[in-house]
């Protein structure tokens, strides 16, 4: 591995680039593909590898947001890549820990470094896109008039095994059809405009999800709340490697319970500033909460699935504990989840 330069350039508050591919053309890349990565060198480079393989004639560029400021594992394996111009792009050490202060960290940086780009796309460092990916989020984004594109993340597990677990709702897709669609959830499989960043402002995502997550949720939340399109391309897919540890019981009502926190969060941010937002998110978590047991009776007849029929169950609990301060930060040992 290659040591990262002792000169490293700061551009921007809590980021710094390790390096750079040589003669990068910054004015003339269409899209922007941000890659967060932390303590996962070998997945980060099978998805690097993943995104040279892909096919357009669209000039993009990549930066990988190192989360992890010390070992830096990351950031070493990638920066032959870049430095040898096998990877167009940059490499950045985002030096605050915490999920939504590496997205922060790369937007930031598009914005800064790439004057003209339309596009940014996310995906993550357990993730692998396939070849016609960027295009095909491209173009849905423009085909669809869609300032931001949701796409799938498909699971694909350890243990072959698992593979029941694909329609769980945790894993699951929220969509099947691409077409227009009313709200998104996460930024695993993401395009966002450049108008939207630029209207939105920095930092982008709210620090307080840091370690939660859900950060994402709730920018997206926000920029349907000020008015930009959102759509879904089901054909755009990457393929998110799933540990066996994700399909354990406790995994899976720690995370099942952390997103009735983060809806509870946002929906408390969307409805900031109207009469009685705080009663009306209570009585509809109570009300969800008092919901559940028929909600989950029905999933668990259609699917067979005790896990599946407790889904709505937990979530409904999270949202009414987020009301007495609890919150899952399971990306506080990410190693570990």
């Amino acid at each position: 591995m290659l040591p990262l330069p002792s000169d490293a350039l700061v551009s921007t508050a809590g980021v710094s680039i390790a390096g750079r591919s040589p003669g990068l053309a910054a004015e003339t890349v269409e899209a922007v593909v941000t890659l967060p990565t932390f303590k996962r060198p070998r997945l980060l480079l099978e998805t690097l590898a993943s995104l040279k393989a892909q096919k357009t004639a669209r000039r993009f560029a990549v930066i990988v947001m190192e989360n992890e400021a010390e070992a830096r594992e990351g950031a070493k394996a990638a920066l032959p890549l870049f430095e040898h111009g096998e990877m167009p792009g940059l490499v950045i050490i985002a030096h605050e820990r915490g999920n939504c202060s590496a997205y922060n960290a790369g937007w930031q940086t598009a914005m800064l470094q790439f004057a003209n780009f339309k596009h940014l796309l996310v995906i993550d460092d357990d993730e692998i896109a396939e070849p016609g990916w960027l295009e095909r989020m491209c173009k849905a984004a423009e085909t669809l008039r869609a300032d931001i594109v949701g796409g799938p993340q498909v699971p694909v597990f350890a243990d072959p095994s698992h593979a029941r677990w694909a329609d769980h709702p945790v894993f699951a897709p929220p969509y099947r059809e691409t077409g227009r669609v009313p709200a998104l959830y996460s930024s695993g499989n993401l395009l966002v405009g450049r108008n939207v960043l630029a209207a939105m402002g920095s930092p982008f995502l709210d620090l307080r999800f840091n370690f939660m997550g859900g950060g994402d949720s709730d920018f997206l939340s926000r920029a349907a709340q000020k008015g930009f399109a959102l759509g879904w391309c089901a054909e755009a897919r990457v393929e998110e490697t799933v540990p066996a540890r994700r399909v354990e019981a406790d995994w899976i009502r720690a995370r099942s319970l952390r997103n009735g926190v983060i809806s509870t969060l946002v929906e408390k941010k969307k409805r900031a500033g109207t009469p009685f937002a705080g009663t009306k998110v209570i009585l509809k978590s109570l009300a969800l909460l008092a919901a559940s047991p028929l909600r989950g009776a029905i999933r668990l007849a259609r699917t067979g699935s005790l896990a599946t029929g407790l889904y709505p169950v937990y979530v409904a609990l999270g949202r009414v504990l987020a009301e007495f301060g609890y919150s899952n930060e399971q990306y506080r040992q990410p190693e570990k989840n």
